[in-house]
């Protein structure tokens, strides 16, 4: 890894992230056509049907020209580990972006649907390209909503995809912080997790998620079982982050 790549305020397209962030909670996207040039960069540079591919064409474009967003290779391994260990039958995204996410957890639970929510109809455009160079399109869906929308997107997530009384595996949580806490007890609130459930939260310190940190340290050992793991913020390994992995143990 290059100078410029452990240090990230060396690179110019971090610059222009930090400038648009209030982009990304109203659009989805930063602003400066980076996720369209990613999409097309790993829909030129990965081999079709191939998730291993596509995966490294996304960190290789987040090294050496522009920055992501995404989970990342050093955060994503943990993400891998983690879906390894709920073997989900069903698996919730919260959060689609490029479609990074999501296709880490197809490739880590062959057996698995995903569903992932996203709030931007031109980021869910572009995911579901790559998933379809992946070869995973039969198995990732992406629903436009967001979990906070008054019980919409919960609705059509039960009324259209079979969510019901403890089917859902697993959830990974990486869309906007502020609404990890109260989308994710929307989602205990329609009894869709059971006991050996498994949460995995990205960005927990950067930009930080401090009301669900708190929440999940309230319930360790009561509701949840919760490991935190110390990693870096994406593709950079200067700013530390915490990834959280909650186990659900269901209510007593």
């Amino acid at each position: 890894m290059s100078l410029k790549q452990r240090m990230p305020f060396l690179r110019w397209s971090v610059w222009r992230m930090a400038r648009g962030t209030r982009n990304i909670t109203t659009t989805g996207q930063i602003g400066d056509g980076r996720e369209a040039a990613a999409v097309e960069y790993v829909l030129n540079h990965a081999r079709a049907g191939d998730p291993d591919d596509v995966l490294a064409a996304f960190d290789r474009f987040a090294y050496h020209k522009a920055i992501l967003i995404n989970v990342g290779d050093e955060k994503g391994a943990l993400l891998d580990a983690a879906v390894r260990r709920a073997d989900p039958k069903l698996a919730l995204e919260l959060g689609t972006y490029c479609g990074y996410g999501a296709l880490r957890i197809a490739r880590a639970a062959p057996a698995a649907q995903v569903y992932s929510v996203e709030l931007a109809e031109a980021n869910a455009v572009n995911a579901r390209r790559i998933w379809a160079h992946a070869g995973v399109a039969d198995r990732v869906t992406c629903v436009v909503g967001t979990i906070g929308d008054g019980g919409r997107t919960l609705d059509t997530l039960a009324n259209e995809h079979g969510f019901s009384t403890g089917t859902l595996d697993f959830v990974f949580l990486d869309h906007d912080k502020d609404a990890y806490l109260s989308d994710l007890q929307s989602i205990l609130g329609r009894g869709w997790l059971h006991p050996g459930s498994i949460v995995v939260a990205d960005n927990v310190k950067v930009p930080g998620a401090p009301r669900y940190r708190e929440y999940m340290r309230q319930q360790q050992g009561k509701l949840w079982n919760t490991i935190e793991h110390k990693t870096h913020v994406e593709y950079q390994t200067l700013i530390t982050d915490l990834v959280l992995e909650s186990e659900y143990l269901g209510q007593s």
